[in-house]
């Protein structure tokens, strides 16, 4: 791909009109709108449906209102502190330089006390949950202060950004879990060890690579659509030392990983699911697709929804998981039995 000359000061003004930052603008740095994201809980929540049949009443439903207000609240702070530590950044950005945090005057106390407000309301919610779930949020969190605040700020490291920011994933798949786990099993402390309720290990690695995968493949775009190694690279450090070669390559080895695990998760809990696996497959062939456009969509994820046909697949293969918790196919015990 021929790379064009642009300078950062052809994508940076000289002089950046700065306003201050009143109330609309301290929401905005929040991104509410980003709180679609938290779906990631919702097959957390079927999974535990699943396996302890949780009474769908009134009680449930309040744990998940509750449930999901704490962790989109959490994020929030997460997304808080991001903007605010990014502004220096995403100035060099064709797109991002027109964020709340580039032009306009955020007051540092302000913001961080923004996030105190979010972070605290958040836990206390969670704490109304269960105590693993408050662990779940503390730990979701943390790794908004991992990814953004030096001198972790492993966004900046390459490919352990991509691994530290999809993390949060099979924290949401973990949250969704914790709300549908009965009361009556979980523990008092967070130090009594004698409960095992925790997800299966290997949807917890296929949750955390299929995040992989689509943060890769965002990064991929990105990294296409600035079109200038020099200023990826004021954008976001670990440009530096990707390349499209090396970016498509870890999307292929976090594709095939969470491919692997997912597999070993179907066949391991319920035998029905695997006519699912095709299915996934294709969602990640069509989510591929998506990043190889031009411009792609997949940069901002929360964009999503204007892929009418993509979001009308996730619906239906949401729904055909769903239908197939419940029925048995016998014939498909056919794939567990020994060949020898």
């Amino acid at each position: 791909m021929n790379q064009t000359t642009l300078t950062p000061s052809d994508v940076v003004p000289q002089e950046i009109v700065s306003r201050p930052a009143g109330f609309k603008e301290y929401l905005a740095i929040a991104r509410l709108d980003h709180w679609f994201k938290n779906i990631f809980m919702l097959p957390g929540m079927l999974f535990a449906l699943l396996v302890y049949s949780t009474p769908l009443d009134l009680t449930l439903l309040i744990r998940i209102i509750i449930g999901i207000t704490s962790t989109c609240l959490i994020a929030s702070a997460n997304y808080v502190i991001n903007e605010f530590l990014d502004a220096e950044f995403d100035r060099f950005h064709p797109e991002k330089r027109k964020r709340t945090a580039v032009v306009s005057v955020l007051q540092a106390k302000v913001v961080y006390s923004q996030w105190v407000l979010l972070a605290a309301v958040g836990l206390a919610l969670a704490y109304l949950i269960s105590i693993p779930f408050l662990a779940l949020e503390a730990f979701l969190l943390v790794m908004g202060i991992i990814y953004n605040v030096r001198p972790f700020r492993t966004k900046e490291r390459v490919y352990l950004d991509v691994l530290s920011e999809s993390v949060n994933n099979p924290i949401r798949f973990a949250l969704g879990w914790f709300i549908f786990v009965p009361v009556t099993l979980l523990p008092d402390s967070l130090f009594d060890l004698s409960w095992v309720i925790i997800p299966p290990s290997s949807i917890v690695v296929a949750y955390w690579m299929s995040g992989a995968f689509l943060m890769a493949t965002k990064r991929f775009a990105e990294y296409r659509f600035i079109n200038n190694p020099q200023l990826a690279g004021l954008y976001r450090k670990s440009f530096k030392k990707y390349t499209e070669e090396s970016l498509l390559i870890s999307m292929f080895f976090y594709a095939i990983t969470a491919s692997f695990f997912l597999g070993i998760f179907l066949i391991k809990n319920k035998i029905e699911l695997l006519i699912s696996f095709p299915f996934f497959a294709l969602l990640f062939a069509w989510y591929f697709k998506l990043g190889l456009r031009k411009d792609s969509v997949v940069q901002g994820p929360e964009k999503l929804h204007r892929e009418k046909k993509f979001m009308a697949y996730v619906v239906f293969l949401t729904l055909l998981v769903m239908v197939l918790i419940y029925i048995d196919i016998p014939a498909l015990n056919w794939f567990l039995k020994k060949s020898f």
